[in-house]
């Protein structure tokens, strides 16, 4: 997955808040996936350019199940609530939804990381 920098991503989503020009095109310019501008236009729209920003995080259980339940209550899309929430990629909304509907709940808690202490 391509990584962008913040001034692309804020010039992108300017281009596209201007009201001038289609995703399409605004792609075309910055050599970026159409996908990938109407994530940065739907997620600065629901939290400034601080969502544009990398960010590292760890979402507990029941955020995960927030975010799960507002899909179905709502009937909102997975990139809906990926916006709403501020979760970077829609991918990982997803992943959260197949899991819980696969394993349970118990599939969403958090994994230790690393190889196992002797």
């Amino acid at each position: 997955m391509a990584k962008y920098s913040l001034e692309t991503k804020l010039k992108a989503v300017q281009a596209y808040l201007d009201g001038v020009e289609s995703y399409k095109t605004i792609a075309q310019r910055y050599q970026v996936g159409e996908m990938d501008v109407v994530k940065w236009v739907s997620l600065y729209q629901e939290h400034g350019y601080q969502a544009l920003q990398k960010r590292y995080t760890n979402h507990s259980v029941e955020f995960k199940m927030d975010v799960l339940n507002f899909i179905n209550e709502t009937g909102a899309s997975i990139r809906r609530a990926a916006a709403v929430f501020n979760i970077p990629s829609p991918q990982t909304v997803r992943t959260w939804q197949h899991l819980y509907e696969t394993q349970g709940i118990d599939a969403l808690k958090p994994k230790k990381k690393g190889r196992p202490s002797l």
